[in-house]
């Protein structure tokens, strides 16, 4: 109840940042997660908020290790720090993304993104998955959920990245209900070469 209450005073700071007024429920955390286990290696979440998904993550088989939380919210980054201890947990935005060494120069295996991608402007989308999937390996997923009918990223954007979205299922048992899609390179590529722009332009309808 003290979690749920925290996360409906963060909405009410920054409605648009937080973009839910209550913390994703269990079913979409497993839902979110269940492509991920203790083989994917190093996992980067975006927005953990209160951790829903992180005790899924650490559920799977994934370490503290081997998990970095990338908070926005200084509330939600100091709770993660709290109760993750040996997790890497940064206060920052998740458009730098691209400018922090996680790992020690290891890739991610997988992103997973709690991050209300539909109420960002497009260069500020693109800056979060170029910095994404710089840090994973090349057959490396970003899972994204929404509240919306379709993918939180246009079909334009992810043409313009060379990435293609897969709906892996949905959830009723979510306030509100909820989808999750996994985003992928096109034609995966060694990861020297893949050098994505978020400063290429792109046009907004």
């Amino acid at each position: 109840m003290a979690e749920a209450f925290g996360f409906f005073q963060a909405w009410l700071k920054n409605p648009l940042r937080v973009a839910a007024i209550a913390p994703s429920s269990r079913s979409l955390a497993n839902l979110i997660t269940s492509k991920i286990s203790h083989n994917t290696g190093p996992v980067i979440e975006l927005g953990p908020g209160t951790g829903a998904f992180t005790r899924a993550l650490i559920a799977r088989g994934v370490t503290q290790e081997d998990l970095a939380l990338i908070e926005f919210g200084s509330e939600f980054a100091a709770a993660l720090h709290f109760h993750y201890p040996r997790a890497r947990t940064l206060w920052m935005d998740a458009a730098r993304l691209r400018t922090v060494d996680l790992f020690d120069g290891r890739s991610a295996g997988a992103v997973v993104s709690g991050l209300p991608l539909l109420s960002m402007p497009p260069r500020k989308v693109i800056a979060i998955l170029t910095g994404a999937f710089r840090k994973m390996e090349p057959d490396g997923a970003f899972y994204q959920f929404t509240y919306g009918p379709r993918c939180p990223v246009p079909q334009r954007l992810l043409d313009h990245l060379g990435l293609e979205a897969e709906r892996i299922g949905g959830t009723l048992a979510n306030l509100p209900p909820a989808a999750v899609y996994r985003i992928r390179r096109r034609h995966p590529v060694p990861s020297h070469i893949v050098r994505f722009s978020s400063r290429q332009h792109v046009p907004v309808e």
